[in-house]
């Protein structure tokens, strides 16, 4: 919970500020811009939020917050109907299925993750934190088949959502499927010997007709990315869009494993095609497939100029 006494000076007067606990993760600075600037090494408020819709975001972004660093001066009275507001559309004008969660993990560093609504089962892809309101809105939204984990970085509550979506219940698991969770065997650590699923080697694995796990290491050794319906890629910390460069970029200053290995990973994503970029960390990014391998092979050249 942020504390007033902690508040940064940085802050600009009013309700919403933020504290010293900050870790800079940059998501309430992407979910909320109007109101959230990066200054110094952290984040603060540079623009009270002033609009119904402005003041909304902010309390997405309160909400969302790892480290519970954001606050407010008066109790907001809002808070639950923005609660269930999550999980969030990523496109609140196409009905596509897929949602960010919100409710980052301080474990993943604040990393992103997202939920594919699809008949067939419900998929989150990697873990958010484990927010009883955040829950409630997956079981009205069916429940959880499948928790596919991109790498070892962003687990963060992946055993209690695991746990939980695994109970029979006459909703949204009536017939009482386990939940599976889904990580490469090479990124397997002691907190996730226990996986169900732990796919090996560099071959695409067809989780199903229209879902793809591509194995792309690189930031780890064992790091893969989800694509669906051959549209939307949920990539983890492989590829993302930097609104400092205005491309995709690899996260060069965080590659855990090898950084030549990780541009010939992102040589293979060309082969494939999609329209959305959606990352653990950084920003997400939507184009036409024709635009996004132009921008992809526009990446390549970077890293390798950055090598």
């Amino acid at each position: 919970m942020a504390q007033l006494t902690q508040r940064r000076s940085e802050n600009t007067p009013g309700d919403f500020y933020v504290d010293s606990s900050c870790i800079d993760c940059d998501t309430c600075r992407w979910m909320a811009p109007e109101t959230f600037s990066r200054v110094g090494s952290m984040s603060a408020v540079t623009t009270q939020p002033e609009t119904p819709q402005l003041r909304q975001q902010a309390m997405q972004a309160l909400l969302s917050c790892p480290t519970a660093s954001i606050g407010t001066l008066d109790k907001p009275r809002e808070i639950r109907q923005v609660q269930q507001q999550f999980p969030l559309a990523i496109d609140p004008i196409e009905a596509t299925g897929i949602y960010h969660c919100g409710y980052h993990s301080k474990k993943s560093y604040g990393a992103a993750s997202y939920f594919i609504q699809r008949p067939e089962g419900n998929i989150l892809v990697d873990s958010p934190r484990f927010s009883p309101p955040l829950v409630r809105q997956l079981e009205a939204l069916g429940g959880v088949r499948y928790l596919y984990l991109t790498h070892r970085d962003d687990v963060a509550d992946h055993e209690k959502f695991q746990a939980h979506f695994s109970q029979p219940h006459p909703q949204w698991n009536p017939s009482g499927q386990t939940c599976e969770r889904i990580l490469h065997i090479d990124d397997i650590s002691s907190d996730t010997t226990s996986v169900e699923i732990q796919p090996s080697g560099q071959d695409v694995i067809n989780l199903a007709p229209d879902l793809q796990i591509i194995p792309v290491p690189g930031h780890t050794l064992g790091h893969t990315v989800l694509l669906y319906q051959e549209k939307y890629l949920f990539t983890g910390d492989h590829l993302a869009w930097s609104a400092r460069l205005e491309q995709l970029i690899g996260f060069n200053r965080f590659c855990w494993y090898d950084w030549n290995v990780q541009i010939a990973s992102m040589e293979r994503l060309t082969q494939y095609h999609f329209e959305w970029v959606l990352p653990g960390h950084g920003r997400r990014h939507h184009a036409s497939q024709e635009k996004m391998r132009k921008q992809l092979e526009q990446c390549l050249g970077w890293m390798s100029d950055v090598a």
